[in-house]
């Protein structure tokens, strides 16, 4: 059968397809893409990430994309109160993660790290974070904290999060981490 195709990404000209369909269709598309993601299917793993979904979609789509913005048929800023309850449904221990950086670390960080069809603009850097931070804020989802990498190295950032998922992690999370640890030690039957 392959691998899974929805894991693999795009290649240049499927991105460039995709970025050329009308807001229309990249808005039922995304609808449809973030309910693929709310489905009691994609849940049965008990550990999962979710990186951006429903969240940039309130950010970008207004911004950058021509539909979803306040008042427009699927207002993305208010489909975020319905998705996240949807995702507290399936996954009450979710956490919500706000990674963030300073304006002038991010542009740096555009420029030294350019990516193939970005979407944020250096003229839009502190409205984008605004923006996240607004919808951080709003979230209804209870266990959240923020992480700022503006000075943080790597390494300090990744110290920061584990030290602030800690207090989150539920009795399975901690079961899960002592057996992974102890077959990577060769110590499980």
């Amino acid at each position: 059968i392959g691998p899974d195709p929805t894991r693999m990404g795009l290649t240049a000209e499927e991105q460039s397809l995709f970025l050329g369909l009308t807001p229309n269709l990249q808005e039922m598309f995304q609808r449809y893409h973030m309910d693929y993601h709310l489905q009691p299917s994609f849940y049965a793993s008990a550990h999962h990430s979710l990186i951006g979904m429903h969240v940039e979609e309130a950010v970008y789509a207004p911004l950058y994309y021509g539909y979803g913005a306040p008042g427009q048929y699927a207002d993305r800023t208010q489909m975020v109160h319905h998705i996240e309850e949807r995702i507290l449904e399936l996954a009450p221990d979710t956490v919500n993660i706000l990674v963030t950086a300073s304006p002038d670390v991010i542009r740096q960080r555009m420029k030294d790290t350019p990516h193939d069809n970005a979407v944020v603009q250096e003229k839009d850097v502190e409205q984008v974070l605004q923006r996240f931070q607004e919808e951080y804020d709003r979230s209804v989802i209870p266990a959240k904290f923020a992480i700022d990498t503006s000075t943080a190295t790597v390494d300090e950032s990744l110290a920061e999060f584990v030290e602030k998922i800690d207090p989150l992690l539920t009795d399975a999370d901690r079961t899960l981490i002592l057996v992974q640890k102890a077959k990577k030690a060769g110590e499980w039957v």
